[in-house]
């Protein structure tokens, strides 16, 4: 999810927190009030701020998750989502995406427009 639609979707941002808890999750952090927040990124040369959504703990292995939700600025969803892989891959974290009902051809689209393939999806 991108910063403009975090007020939008903070409810759909709690129930996620709390199903990843029901998982097992452990150490979970995540970009809302009331939690500690994980390391942004900065991309160089541009005022852009990359912050994962939740990050959490299981089993010893760290775990990025991003909100799959409509959004009106899927490119930029898109760029965030390849970075995101791409440093998972780089520091053996694993990367998936969170999606609701209602979400699922939008989140499978931009999926298939990027060639991510390989990203599990956690349905909520």
């Amino acid at each position: 999810m991108i910063t403009q639609d975090k007020e939008k979707y903070e409810e759909e941002l709690n129930q996620s927190i709390s199903y990843l808890e029901n998982l097992g999750y452990s150490n979970i952090k995540a970009d809302i009030e009331g939690y500690e927040s994980p390391k942004s990124y900065h991309k160089k040369g541009s005022d852009i701020n990359v912050t994962p959504d939740i990050v959490a703990e299981k089993e010893g292995r760290k775990h990025v998750f991003d909100l799959s939700l409509k959004s009106h600025k899927p490119r930029l969803l898109k760029s965030k989502w390849l970075f995101l892989n791409t440093l998972s891959q780089i520091k053996s974290f694993r990367f998936r995406l969170i999606t609701t009902r209602g979400h699922y051809k939008f989140t499978n689209e931009t999926i298939d427009d990027i060639n991510l393939g390989t990203i599990k999806l956690l349905k909520i």
